[in-house]
């Protein structure tokens, strides 16, 4: 079994993450997309569409997509449990986890994608004027997850589950690339939530 990853890249980094909360070691393999490697017919043979993370199972088959690449390991690895124990606390914290990939990362990502220069080799065309409205949109939209967590401990509840992997994430990707800090829009909470995320072991995967 191997985990085809790009170093440093958000979604594959959340898988990394999610097995190192869970003591999973798997053989990774580096797809140099700067090259273009991940649009190779080698790899497009993996995932037709050039998407990483891809787990290689030892039946032969491909896994593609972050939350079923994480959903299999929780199934073959059940402890510690991040993804819910039932179905109440699956769904909301399938909710919180979507919405930390639909409004947190999907705008960064757009952001990133389309305005900076050194992405611009894997985006063509890029288109600035959109990834400055979605830079636009963002801290409106993180305002709402900051007053959120005024009122709890991480991103959906008390407890640390795999909405706080994409989230924390997403954030980290800008920080990077864009320099971000929450505490520089006066996120206070978000900041903090950040913060302590940071000092988990887990947060050095896929760096």
């Amino acid at each position: 079994m191997k985990l085809h990853i790009a170093p440093r890249a958000p979604n594959p980094r959340r898988v990394q993450m999610f097995l190192a909360e869970k003591g999973v070691s798997v053989e990774t393999v580096p797809v140099a997309i700067n090259t273009q490697e991940h649009r190779s017919p080698e790899f497009l043979a993996k995932n037709p569409v050039s998407r990483v993370p891809v787990l290689a199972l030892d039946d032969g088959r491909f896994l593609g997509e972050t939350r079923a690449i994480c959903t299999w390991f929780e199934g073959q690895h059940p402890e510690p449990n991040l993804m819910g124990v039932d179905a109440e606390e699956r769904a909301f914290i399938e909710m919180h986890d979507r919405r930390a990939e639909f409004y947190c990362l999907l705008p960064i990502a757009n952001w990133i994608r389309h305005c900076h220069p050194g992405l611009a080799p894997l985006e063509q065309p890029q288109f600035p004027e959109y990834g400055q409205s979605q830079a636009g949109k963002l801290p409106d939209l993180l305002r709402v997850f900051d007053v959120e967590l005024a009122s709890r401990s991480y991103w959906a509840g008390e407890r640390f589950t795999i909405a706080d992997i994409t989230a924390f994430c997403a954030v980290e990707f800008a920080r990077g690339l864009m320099k971000f800090r929450p505490s520089d829009l006066g996120l206070l909470h978000l900041q903090d939530w950040r913060d302590r995320i940071n000092a988990r072991p887990s947060a050095k995967a896929g760096m």
